[in-house]
């Protein structure tokens, strides 16, 4: 894996990338809070198995640019980055997979720009629509979903998280996974990340954004072939909007991982390499 800029849709673009520039293209999609490492496991063994994998610091996020609107973050603008950043790397369309919030922007892109994305993987996100509609009838959900609410504040969900060092950041995600899934080191590297000149603002107006922006009817189905992914244990989202989801796609597979957390990636990182390879190969 190395890593290096690309300019795309304007802006800047710190990109990890492994395999041949020619072969059949991925372009793996990080969610909050993590960047481009969130996929270490899975960059080289696609890249092995004769594909050319790119996983962009999104927009916000760790070395890459960080527009300074709140409006900058809304879903329209980072489905255009995906589309933009396939184009720079010399293709027409990738196979696009995301976690968390790169799932999101997954989803996205593949409702509104079909064209560009071959194959769609989702992990541990629902479709969009499903999500309204579990947000505004379960109240479950809506508790799981409180952290939402604190985020759209301005100015200090950021100064509560610097000025205790990440401390909260860091506890979130031990307290989210399973035992030893981030390490020290590892959670350096994502502190190191956070401290980004103005970064931890704009991963948070991502958050801001999409509050304002998701008002548009978003019962669009998926055209692309598409694999759901999903951690029982995440202490974020229902599983049941996994299943719901299938609904809006044309063709879509679901895999459940009973023991896996919503950090499936990292967890059971054998088992979610397996079943990406297998979906790529049919």
């Amino acid at each position: 894996m190395q890593t290096r800029f690309i300019q795309a849709n304007g802006l800047r673009f710190h990109i990890a990338e492994a395999g041949n520039q020619t072969d059949p293209l991925v372009v793996l999609l990080h969610g909050f809070p993590e960047f481009h490492y969130g996929w270490r496991k899975q960059i080289d063994v696609l890249a092995a198995a004769g594909y050319y994998v790119v996983a962009p610091d999104q927009r916000g996020y760790n070395l890459s640019d960080k527009p300074a609107s709140i409006m900058d973050y809304d879903l329209d603008h980072l489905a255009k980055d995906v589309v933009e950043i396939i184009l720079a790397l010399g293709h027409d369309t990738a196979i696009v997979i995301g976690h968390d919030w790169g799932a999101a922007v997954a989803w996205w892109t593949a409702m509104f720009h079909p064209a560009s994305v071959r194959k769609l993987g989702i992990l541990n996100v629902p479709h969009l629509a499903v999500m309204m509609q579990t947000l505004k009838r379960n109240p479950l959900q809506m508790l799981k979903s409180w952290y939402i609410v604190f985020f759209q504040l301005p100015w200090l969900p950021e100064w509560s998280v610097r000025i205790f060092d990440y401390w909260f950041s860091k506890q979130a995600l031990i307290r989210s996974s399973a035992a030893g899934t981030f390490t020290p080191a590892e959670l350096q590297r994502y502190r190191d990340a956070w401290a980004q000149p103005n970064a931890f603002r704009s991963m948070l107006n991502w958050y801001r954004a999409t509050s304002r922006s998701l008002v548009r009817d978003r019962d669009v189905h998926v055209q692309a072939p598409t694999l759901i992914i999903w951690g029982e244990q995440d202490l974020f989202l229902h599983p049941q909007m996994a299943r719901d989801s299938l609904a809006y796609c044309d063709k879509a597979r679901l895999e459940m991982l009973p023991e896996a957390s919503h950090w499936v990636q990292h967890e059971a990182a054998d088992d979610v390499n397996r079943l990406l390879l297998e979906f790529l190969a049919t």
